[in-house]
């Protein structure tokens, strides 16, 4: 298991729900945060959370469904000289059920994977050749275990997309210490899961991020949270450890 103190991650979504939960675990970690919203109010109550652990942090907005402001966010993180060793793409979006399904509209698919693997593929693009370069790095690709549900056919084709997108980019990195995985928090009451989840959103720990501790170089893998609840950090990244390579 490697240790993420005093490294950076950027963390979308981190204002709420599941990423709530990953930044003030990351942060007890010792890991430094740039923590993604799209207003930077949003995020004011979690970066003062993680800055109180004594980490280093600060929060960065963007609006994910425009791919001009997540250049111009991934330019400012740049120019503040971060070293990003571990990018944990966590937010999404899941728009309303369509009962009609045959009636989704086409903007209804231009959204969901805009957010959901248009921006996360950006995100990985601008910080995979550094992390190769520099010889260390985790992915972490938040997906969904959505399946047999026409009344989301943008969300659920949109994390398949991101899954295959995942899985395809790990064979070039498959032996190495960058490592690029998938995880699935599972059905959780958050805003995108709605009151009616079976999950707390604290349930996701340490699942959520193990794939950001795992040093056995393999990618490509899926990494469900909800299989590592109640396990420790560490009993959760031997587990983890054991999943097998696609490849």
């Amino acid at each position: 298991m490697i240790s993420v103190k005093e490294k950076w991650a950027l963390l979308t979504g981190a204002s709420r729900g599941v990423g709530y939960q990953i930044a003030r675990f990351m942060a007890s970690q010792g890991c430094n945060l740039v923590l993604q919203s799209r207003d930077l109010a949003h995020t004011e109550k979690v970066l003062q959370e993680v800055l109180a652990t004594g980490v280093e942090a600060y929060a960065v907005s963007a609006d994910l469904a425009d791919i001009n402001q997540v250049y111009a966010m991934l330019k400012r993180i740049d120019e503040k000289g971060t070293q990003i060793d571990i990018v944990l793409n966590n937010a999404a979006i899941q728009l309303p059920s369509k009962e009609n399904y045959c009636e989704t509209p086409i903007a209804d698919f231009n959204t969901s994977f805009t957010i959901n693997t248009i921006a996360p593929a950006v995100i990985c693009y601008h910080f995979l050749p550094k992390m190769m370069q520099c010889g260390f790095g985790r992915i972490v690709n938040t997906t969904s275990g959505i399946a047999l549900q026409p009344e989301h056919a943008g969300y659920s084709a949109s994390k398949a997309a991101l899954d295959k997108f995942t899985i395809d980019i790990g064979v070039k990195v498959n032996g190495t210490d960058v490592m690029i995985n998938l995880t699935d928090p599972g059905w959780c009451r958050t805003d995108l899961g709605g009151p009616s989840a079976p999950n707390a959103p604290e349930s996701v720990i340490p699942g959520i991020v193990v794939g950001a501790f795992v040093n056995d170089q393999k990618s490509g893998r899926l990494f469900g949270a909800q299989d590592f609840c109640d396990m420790s950090l560490e009993d959760a990244v031997t587990h983890a450890e054991t999943f097998k390579s696609p490849y």
